[in-house]
């Protein structure tokens, strides 16, 4: 961190130098859209991040709650970037758990196969109806 910081970080640029996200840009989309929450409610960008406080930012399939360890308004690389926070254990959890029920395909649709002869007439019945 430059001295001209001051130690003050904007939310969205620890988001970006942490890599939760690709840029500064797509991170203040993020806050802004509701994705990101600092003690269970929503934040703006320029909020000033503090060392111990509790993030919990959602991107995609993923929610991650995190404590952030550290400040820095400059992006490294990925191992310095682990340093600035720390994934809860149970976070770490939910998400493992998560991807495994992805990876198994219990998140899909379910059916019970192949419509059967009269389900299918009347799906067709349907379509020409509604057309």
């Amino acid at each position: 961190m430059s001295e001209k910081d001051d130690g003050k970080v904007r939310l969205d640029k620890w988001l970006w130098a942490a890599r939760f996200f690709k840029t500064r840009a797509l991170a203040k989309a993020a806050i802004e859209g509701g994705k990101v929450h600092c003690r269970g409610e929503r934040c703006k960008p320029g909020k000033e991040p503090k060392i111990g406080e509790e993030l919990v930012i959602r991107a995609g399939f993923d929610e991650r709650t995190v404590v952030i360890q550290a400040l820095s308004a400059v992006r490294k690389g990925a191992p310095e970037a682990q340093l600035l926070y720390a994934e809860t254990a149970e976070s770490l959890s939910r998400r493992e758990n998560a991807a495994a029920m992805r990876k198994a395909g219990t998140l899909g649709v379910e059916t019970d196969g192949k419509p059967s002869k009269k389900q299918r007439r009347a799906l067709q019945r349907f379509r020409s109806d509604a057309g």
